[in-house]
């Protein structure tokens, strides 16, 4: 007699499902990216992940952690938007660092361009996309050595012109 499948192992098949459609998006995204940094400009929050519905607020920095694998060190790494932060061999630009507004549910984004920098070698580009903090496994850095994710944004952007209330 064929037994009923376990709470855990629907909820896991389901859970398997959403990930591979979410990594399908972030494998299309870089091919949209590219032409987009070449113009200097980014590809638009991908609502597609269903993450994000409505308005985002844009912020100036970008809170990401780092995981040295080697010293098994965890490093909190604050990186302007707009401006190349080290950690390690890496070299971290957050292009842009997007979060919800308090009144929807919370998530934050950052679009990322990791680049590999070794000495006597020219630099290798790791990683360039959006970087989800409710979901790190969704677009990862893939790195032997070294861990990326994004933890928060913070220092709201100031809206041009102002609001009047």
């Amino acid at each position: 007699m064929a037994r009923a499948p376990r709470k855990r192992e629907t909820a896991g098949a389901a859970a398997g499902a959403a990930l591979a459609a979410l990594l399908l998006a972030q494998a299309l995204l870089p091919d949209v990216a590219r032409p987009a940094l070449a113009q200097g400009t980014l590809p638009a929050w991908p609502r597609a992940r269903g993450a994000i519905e409505g308005s985002v607020v844009p912020n100036q920095t970008a809170v990401l952690q780092g995981l040295d694998k080697i010293t098994a060190r965890v490093f909190r790494i604050e990186a302007p938007v707009g401006q190349v932060v080290r950690f390690g061999t890496l070299e971290i630009v957050a292009m842009s660092c997007q979060e919800t507004p308090p009144e929807e549910p919370p998530e934050s984004a950052a679009y990322l361009d990791i680049t590999e920098i070794k000495p006597g070698e020219p630099p290798t580009e790791l990683f360039q996309g959006w970087m989800f903090a409710s979901s790190p496994a969704v677009s990862a850095l893939e790195h032997p050595v070294y861990d990326v994710w994004v933890v928060d944004c913070k220092n709201p952007s100031k809206a041009p012109g102002g609001s009047s209330g």
